[in-house]
């Protein structure tokens, strides 16, 4: 029984209500879910997307340029929200290209990762003369080749795979085996080809993980990080003109975790600033990527109790929504053990009830709340699932048994 500790949950202490009913992005989910006309669906604060944006802005150092990595949230009106805020895009496919370009981002300050990346893909990246973080030689061959029959010189960087993680992250990127990346004993040889190449380098690209939440660990990677790149630019004699960083930055999903301590990386970001302009020269842009931290919770996913009912002494509510609108909150992706995200009702009610929480779908998978104590719940009310504004709608089997797709909306 997960009972009383996920309402200690930070996530759900924050909420606002008025007159009991939830309220996102300043109004009413009941008024929301009307406008929207269906459920399930999910709602983004372009508020807090604001504030979160702020608050890295007021910690950091000024020249810290601030990347948002589309995959977490690819919504075209956030990234269009999030280019008025931000200094650049990272994107994972050519459909998110597209949706970084009609959002006004300038191509310039976008980047290409993945290593998966079709011909196709790269033409369009090398046409739109955005970076191409290269993940092999042999994408870095295909590049070339392109930019050759296209007339158009490529912008690229070097993905490196380091041979140290981020400790105590959710989903580690590197320190391994990986399809992620050129590794670091690799990236030497590689660099002396690339500048036999026609191929415009531009700088490097190291993420090491993801979702953490201890600040030390964030610092640890920085450290290693600055580091690497500062000895493989020397190595090579190669001019550098920006350094991504990754990212890292977690938010807290379920009990007892607490937030990422920002205020400690205040530190630790200016001295990696001054070592690498120190080493690679005053020009130098040393960027951080960051996804999830900048969105995750700003959204909410809503859905509508089709059914109660009882069994064997246990209370079900039947949902319109599950893992294949919200594979994440069904515990689906990425973890290991599966644990409850902080799940609510949109009507504050005194009377409260412990009880599980899924969805339509023919599999015991798709669970939203397993066992939670929440407000009394009945057929029609409205259920919240929190800090869903990353990896939610794109990440999830939407055509799962032919059941509708949700809809987004920024509030």
């Amino acid at each position: 029984m997960t009972g009383l500790s996920d309402l200690t949950h930070a996530a759900l202490e924050n909420l606002e209500y008025k007159d009991d009913i939830l309220v996102w992005g300043g109004r009413k989910v009941t008024a929301i879910a009307d406008e929207v006309g269906q459920t399930p669906f999910y709602a983004y604060d372009s508020t807090k997307i604001s504030r979160r944006v702020a608050e890295l802005r007021k910690v950091l150092p000024d020249e810290l340029k601030i990347h948002y990595a589309m995959k977490a949230n690819p919504m075209p009106e956030v990234v269009a929200h999030m280019v008025r805020l931000v200094d650049g895009l990272d994107v994972a496919s050519a459909g998110e290209l597209t949706v970084a370009l009609h959002s006004g981002a300038t191509p310039q300050n976008v980047s290409f990762a993945g290593p998966g990346k079709r011909d196709f893909e790269l033409r369009n990246a090398v046409e739109a003369q955005v970076t191409i973080n290269l993940e092999s030689a042999g994408e870095m061959r295909r590049v070339a080749r392109i930019g050759a029959t296209t007339g158009v010189r490529p912008n690229v960087a070097v993905r490196v795979n380091p041979q140290f993680e981020l400790k105590t992250a959710g989903m580690k990127m590197s320190g391994r085996p990986s399809p992620f990346g050129v590794d670091t004993e690799q990236v030497p040889e590689l660099l002396d080809q690339l500048q036999a190449l026609d191929l415009n380098f531009r700088g490097f690209h190291v993420f090491s993980g993801s979702q953490n939440l201890r600040a030390e660990a964030i610092e640890e990677a920085i450290s290693s990080t600055v580091n690497l790149i500062t000895e493989l630019a020397g190595s090579s004699n190669i001019e550098v003109s920006f350094v991504n960083l990754g990212g890292g930055f977690g938010i807290p999903y379920f009990p007892k975790e607490r937030p990422l301590d920002l205020a400690r990386l205040s530190e630790p970001a200016e001295q990696a600033m001054d070592k690498i302009q120190q080493e690679l020269g005053r020009n130098c842009e040393v960027i951080l990527e960051l996804g999830r931290y900048l969105v995750g919770e700003a959204g909410i996913y809503i859905c509508r109790v089709l059914d109660v009912k009882e069994s064997r002494g246990a209370r079900f509510a039947i949902t319109d929504g599950g893992l294949h609108h919200h594979l994440a909150a069904s515990g689906n992706f990425g973890q290991v053990i599966r644990k409850n995200y902080p799940v609510t009702t949109v009507e504050n009610l005194p009377s409260r009830e412990e009880i599980t929480v899924v969805g339509p779908l023919c599999t015991p998978l798709d669970l939203l709340a397993d066992r939670m104590v929440m407000s009394r719940v009945s057929v029609g009310s409205l259920i919240a699932v929190l800090q869903s504004g990353a990896y939610g709608k794109t990440a999830s089997p939407a055509d799962f048994l032919s059941h509708p797709h949700c809809t987004e909306i920024v509030v």
